[in-house]
């Protein structure tokens, strides 16, 4: 790995500008890059960790898949981001409990397992950099708990599409299946729901896009659901 590498990626992992001299070097000679393609898995339910990657570019989503083989998004990874789940397997050395998969290009540095537990026990900077992964997706995971527990799906669906919709044009690139995986729905269910914010003129639907009109009843709708 080129010793630039640190000065490279020092601003998407802030943390590795904090490391010392020789904790530098051993990440630079230990780590190694890795590109993933659309569709690509990165980890399967059961599989054992032996790397944990660090996501220089694109997005990679990590879901669970139940008995009836309905989906819901655990989390997202993105630029800047690594994965909790993979970190802690490697440290209770677990196997992984959800799977993992590229929805885009992705860009990644992977650390070897045997040299991310070291680095943990003996290095405060790698320390904190885990634990604070820990505290962002545990308090992630809750709130998605709460919202499958205690909201309604219309108010659900509705908030998904105000947070992720491109403000700029008002639209959303996405299928009824793609949101219902993120949700963890059913497709039927938010086919359904959507076509009845259709017909109240809050958005229309063409295959594959979604396009907002009345943002203002939208946040209404999301906002009552709140618990």
């Amino acid at each position: 790995m080129n010793k630039g590498i640190i000065q490279t990626i020092g601003s998407t992992f802030p943390f590795l500008e904090n490391l010392d001299s020789e904790a530098k070097i051993n990440f630079i000679n230990e780590c190694q890059k890795i590109s993933l393609s659309p569709s690509q898995f990165v980890c399967l339910e059961g599989d054992i960790c032996h790397h944990l990657p660090l996501i220089i570019s694109g997005n990679v989503r990590v879901y669970k898949i139940g008995e009836s083989g309905r989906e819901i998004t655990l989390y997202h990874l993105e630029k800047g981001d690594s994965c909790i789940m993979t970190a802690s397997c490697i440290i209770s050395q677990k196997v992984f409990p959800a799977f993992a998969i590229a929805e885009t290009e992705v860009e990644a540095l992977i650390i070897p397992a045997s040299s991310l537990k070291k680095w943990v026990t003996h290095n405060i900077i790698w320390q904190e950099y885990i634990f604070g992964l820990l505290s962002q997706r545990l308090a992630n995971v809750i709130e998605i708990i709460e919202e499958v527990a205690f909201r309604r799906m219309d108010c659900r669906i509705a908030s998904y599409l105000l947070n992720n919709v491109n403000s700029n044009i008002k639209t959303l690139q996405i299928t009824h299946e793609a949101i219902a995986q993120e949700l963890g729905s059913s497709r039927e269910v938010v086919s359904r729901i959507l076509k009845t914010f259709e017909k109240q003129e809050l958005l229309s639907l063409s295959r594959g896009k979604i396009e907002l009109h009345n943002w203002e009843k939208l946040e209404k709708i999301a906002q009552l659901g709140k618990y």
